[in-house]
């Protein structure tokens, strides 16, 4: 085994190991189950996230101090999120305490006991986080734009939930949903650390190989029928908010590669994007302006986004679709295709010296059902992504009659 390669393993209840082994005092730890909020019903959306939060109130072990506890009193880091599509458990700590990580990790996921009385007080929290979500803008207008690009499909439901939902959901009602939804065969536990495969696998037997196997023969509803649409609502704020995209492809398409890449132009993570050089710097109209791509299982979302003056709005929605048509209609040079792929192939190994953005980024790839792609592949995809590949997939995506909008109209 090399030491810059993942090592896999299946226990018998299902549950896949994945393990890279690298050098250093600090170990991550991901436990990942492909159960989101696209597997909710109706009235049960935000339950998935509930799920999330609730797990750390109590197990058959512990009570929520000492979940919370159990490695914040050794320096760890432990903590979870919820997707659309995904459910983790993540943590990091030194390498000597991955017992400890372990066997709270199994504790969290197989034996909460979701009390009432700590359900109640997590109600109160999840309110003030939609609360908090309501009260930014920038936060729910991107909940909002896909509401409306993925209408009727539970892709368009909110990660959080409602008020009236969340404050109705019991007991029973996580019991029966993770009944419905946490297959362990659905489930990856992922480590990058200093230690050898050998030790985590027996470790991982010791804590997650008696459970028994749990399976679900879970179908998801795929994605169809986009129609652009375009909405615009007043609002009490001082800037306007607006959202421009629409449709991309999913996650495991052979054009991720290249969206990935005309998105990074446009307006990805780098200040010399197009967006940030030609409407930011250039005019001095947005305080925020960046694009960015979402790529589900069965379908992605591209978008560009923008916070701006409403006296600027208009002038600022032209240039934007200015620059859309330029990707549309000029092929890059061979210097500015060069320039694209090294910017890019630099962003990816930064991301990847971070050992769990790594981890988090491979366990999400094989829950997908793709292979793990290392900085060698993803250096091979990136070369081999073509000026005319570049010029296609923009046509694709951002063809003028295929664009939906939503603008929060501020106060002039």
């Amino acid at each position: 085994m090399q030491e810059n390669k993942y090592t896999e393993a299946l226990l018998q209840n299902g549950i896949r190991l994945i393990h890279r082994k690298k050098r250093g005092s600090i170990a991550h730890l991901v436990l990942m189950v492909e159960t989101g909020t696209r597997d909710e019903l109706a009235h049960q959306n935000g339950l998935a996230h509930f799920v999330e939060h609730t797990i750390f109130k109590g197990t058959q072990n512990r009570k929520a101090y000492h979940i919370l506890s159990c490695l914040d009193k050794v320096g760890g880091d432990l903590n979870a999120f919820t997707t659309k599509e995904e459910t983790c458990i993540q943590a990091s700590f030194l390498k000597q305490h991955y017992d400890r990580a372990l066997d709270l990790f199994a504790d969290i996921a197989f034996r909460s006991t979701f009390p009432e009385n700590e359900l109640s007080k997590e109600k109160e929290v999840v309110l003030d986080e939609i609360n908090s979500y309501l009260d930014s803008p920038s936060d729910e207008i991107y909940d909002l734009f896909e509401e409306m690009v993925f209408k009727g499909h539970p892709l368009s439901r909110n990660i959080l939930g409602t008020t009236e939902l969340v404050k109705g959901f019991k007991r029973k009602d996580i019991l029966d949903f993770i009944a419905h939804n946490y297959s362990t065969d659905q489930m990856i536990l992922a480590t990058v650390g200093d230690i050898s495969f050998k030790e985590f696998e027996k470790m991982a037997m010791t804590y997650f190989g008696s459970q028994p196997a749990h399976l679900i023969n879970k179908k998801r509803e795929r994605f169809g029928g986009y129609k652009p649409e375009s909405r615009t609502e007043t609002r009490n704020n001082h800037l306007s908010h607006c959202i421009i995209g629409g449709t991309a492809p999913e996650y495991g398409s052979q054009l991720r590669m290249p969206i990935v890449m005309l998105n990074n132009i446009l307006g990805g993570p780098a200040m010399s994007s197009r967006l940030g050089l030609n409407i930011r710097e250039k005019y001095g109209f947005a305080y925020t302006i960046e694009s960015q791509y979402t790529a589900y299982s069965d379908i992605g979302l591209i978008n560009v986004y923008m916070a701006v003056d409403p006296d600027s709005l208009e002038k600022s929605i032209g240039l934007v679709h200015k620059e859309l048509e330029k990707l549309r209609t000029q092929r890059l040079g061979t210097l500015q295709l060069h320039h694209a792929k090294q910017q890019l192939i630099g962003q990816a190994a930064l991301g990847l010296e971070n050992g769990m953005t790594e981890l988090l980024s491979a366990t999400r790839s094989l829950l997908m059902g793709e292979p793990i792609e290392y900085m060698d592949d993803i250096i091979k995809k990136v070369e081999a992504v073509s000026a005319d590949d570049i010029l296609e997939i923009a046509n694709r995506v951002f063809d003028r009659e295929r664009l939906s909008q939503i603008v929060f109209l501020g106060e002039k």
